[in-house]
């Protein structure tokens, strides 16, 4: 960089102000300083509502109401602090100090504190907070006033079950709390709160159940969301990529959802929860592998029933990593393993295509990826006609241009619903992604090539780690107490313990008795009931 653009560059940055160091002087004694300095740092905005009143006549004593417009509860602005104020003031103020008035005798709201700095009110402000200000006062009184439109609580979209709650989280973050306590009604549900983004100044909170998870758990948690230093927190998603132990593997080492019965079960095994205010997406960690196939229905069923729904979702997921892949393997190069009369049927398909296999798969699944990208971000009556179409295109099109045989399209479409049958968007994406290397290591060793890749692959997911915890837990290390919900789901009344690999500091989860005890033979209840008989006469 030149000198003259260096000089340019520092002349701009010392006509910027420093909005940060405006606000560290106090509040000023005159209301008047005070609504002045507000309207300069807030722009004028029209958003920013600001009432004065007349409390007093003898002596002439003024206070101010200031709040954003749509972030409050305008009934509870209006009936306990502008109409108590009016009404009461005059009869109660005389000679007894002003903010004792206030606090104890007008101001009738939920939580009131007293601040003297502009930074603290400014982020009250913005929130929500009802601000009100006194003539001769060098502090300010902050009224708690939260409101305004919100989303209503509905079911979750992206996590629909069958049987279980209909809750799902919205984009408030004290209605996402409360939701997970109506669930765990437990003084020890501990939340601990936070601001992150330097100009958003985001809302943001941890929950932890305090005697079951591991402090060291928690202390981590503290320490990375301590070290966040961004300018905007919009989503939980920011965070999620600043605080997950691999950023740059596409397995995720933090899970998300919008169920709160999914915290609150995760919460009772040892893990934390991390709310961000603004989205519905509540971030779990640890997360291991295993975790990403299972669904909160499935505590909610028999466990024989569970247990095959979860071996069909693994089994899904080794399809849309390897189907593709196995397919091109074995039209390719070992062509012995294929039944002959199969292997007649395939030959006489790919005999009037003119690309090999892997050309094949490639265009379909980059075909089906765009129409999927399509149907995703269009809107619903769109999306249903691109599905259409593409269905259309896919099935007759290519087909009778020659362009790909029909079993590769069978194959790529079974590989695509394979896919969608997966619980989790994050591990599927991660499936789709690593077909395409599979399928061009196929194409140049065939199965040598996907048992190379596969051995590479569980390599690598059990190097990684989620806040510490081993991420194919309790497969390596092996736990074999843990392994009752894993891949298999156990009965119920198995779950004695937590589970291990998270080292809570309560294992115990239930009592050993918990099994259901077999019927009792008629033989025996009659008897019971003769003797019972003879006992009572």
């Amino acid at each position: 960089m030149s000198y003259r653009k260096l000089r340019k560059k520092m002349h701009y940055k010392e006509q910027i102000p420093d909005s940060a160091s405006d606000t560290q002087k106090s509040i000023d004694t005159s209301i008047t300083e005070n609504l002045n300095f507000i309207k300069q740092k807030t722009g004028n905005s029209p958003d920013i509502i600001i009432r004065t009143l007349a409390i007093s006549h003898d002596p002439k004593v003024s206070a101010a109401i200031i709040h954003v417009d749509g972030l409050v509860d305008n009934p509870t602005i209006n009936e306990f602090l502008v109409q108590t104020m009016e009404d009461s003031v005059q009869e109660k103020l005389q000679d007894e100090d002003l903010f004792t008035v206030f606090t104890e005798k007008v101001v009738a709201v939920g939580s009131l504190e007293t601040v003297s700095d502009w930074d603290t009110l400014f982020q009250s402000l913005l929130s929500g907070d009802t601000v009100i200000l006194l003539d001769g006062k060098n502090e300010a009184l902050i009224a708690s006033t939260r409101g305004g439109e919100r989303r209503p609580v509905e079911q979750s979209d992206s996590e629909i079950t069958l049987r279980g709650s209909k809750e799902g989280f919205t984009e408030s973050i004290n209605t996402n709390t409360a939701l997970v306590r109506r669930i765990i009604k437990n003084p020890n549900l501990w939340v601990e709160s936070m601001n992150l983004g330097k100009q958003t100044n985001t809302d943001l909170s941890i929950m932890y159940i305090n005697g079951i998870v591991d402090e060291n758990i928690v202390k981590e948690v503290r320490q990375r969301l301590g070290r966040v230093d961004l300018d905007a927190i919009l989503d939980s998603g920011y965070i999620e990529q600043v605080i997950e132990d691999e950023s740059s593997g596409l397995f995720p080492t933090v899970t998300h959802t919008e169920r709160p019965d999914a915290v609150a079960g995760n919460l009772l095994e040892g893990r934390v929860a991390i709310f961000v205010n603004g989205t519905p997406h509540v971030l779990i960690v640890p997360a291991i592998m295993i975790q990403f196939f299972q669904t909160p229905e499935d505590y909610y069923v028999r466990f024989p029933i569970s247990t095959l729904i979860r071996m069909l979702r693994v089994f899904m997921f080794l399809i849309s990593l390897i189907g593709p892949a196995f397919y091109v393997a074995v039209t390719t190069f070992h062509q012995e393993m294929i039944p002959t009369d199969l292997l007649v049927i395939i030959a006489s398909q790919t005999e009037s295509v003119p690309f090999p296999a892997i050309v094949e798969a490639l265009i379909m699944e980059v075909t089906f990826e765009i129409l999927r990208e399509a149907g995703l971000r269009m809107p619903n009556k769109i999306s249903a006609t691109i599905s259409i179409v593409g269905a259309l295109v896919i099935g007759q099109g290519v087909i009778q241009a020659g362009i790909v045989s029909p079993a590769m399209v069978i194959v790529v479409a079974t590989t695509a619903i394979a896919s969608l049958a997966t619980p989790n968007y994050d591990i599927a994406i991660s499936a789709r992604l690593l077909r395409f290397a599979f399928m061009l290591g196929a194409a140049i060793a065939g199965f040598y090539g996907i048992i190379l890749g596969l051995i590479m692959l569980i390599v690598h997911l059990v190097s990684l780690r989620s806040f510490g915890i081993p991420y194919m837990a309790p497969f390596a290390p092996l736990i074999p107490k843990s392994l009752k919900d894993s891949i298999m789901r156990g009965p119920i009344w198995s779950f004695n313990e937590r589970p291990k690999s998270l080292n809570p500091q309560n294992r115990v989860r239930q009592g050993t008795d918990q099994k259901p005890l077999p019927p009792i033979k008629r033989g025996m209840m009659r008897a019971e009931t003769k003797e019972g008989d003879k006992n009572e006469s």
